[in-house]
């Protein structure tokens, strides 16, 4: 007998609801992450991420926002990991300290880069999913 899925409460955690296609919200970032990971070689590739995160959510472009932006903080791990091993091997050689200032200004301009075009993303992912 097979029962079918229920459908989440009030009480369920956003992260913990199941989408139109049935998988949650954290596997659709994480996987839109990945995507945007993989094509980070293309210009705008953060969008790319952040709209096949937001078009696997399918429910709304409000919850595609929601997914986008976890797809750009998971875009954003990789390049944080690069810089504070960079900034950590700095240390050692005795490098002024305005390296480490504008090393951190960078990391937080990409950051902003990466969450905000992955939160775009995102929506337009949402909007494509309920339009089509």
């Amino acid at each position: 007998m097979v029962s079918e899925p229920s459908t989440p409460s009030d009480s369920t955690p956003p992260d913990r609801q199941r989408t139109t296609t049935g998988t949650s919200s954290g596997i659709n970032a994480l996987l839109g992450g990945l995507v945007g990971i993989v094509l980070a070689f293309l210009p705008f590739s953060t969008i790319l991420g952040g709209g096949v995160a937001g078009y696997l959510e399918g429910s709304d472009p409000k919850a595609g926002l929601r997914v986008g932006t976890l797809a750009g903080l998971v875009m954003l791990l990789p390049f944080v990991l690069i810089m504070f091993f960079a900034l950590f091997l700095l240390g050692f050689a005795g490098v002024p300290r305005a390296i480490g200032i504008v090393g951190v200004l960078a990391l937080v301009f990409v950051a902003a880069y990466t969450i905000g075009l992955g939160a775009l993303g995102g929506y337009l992912g949402g909007y494509v999913k309920n339009e089509l």
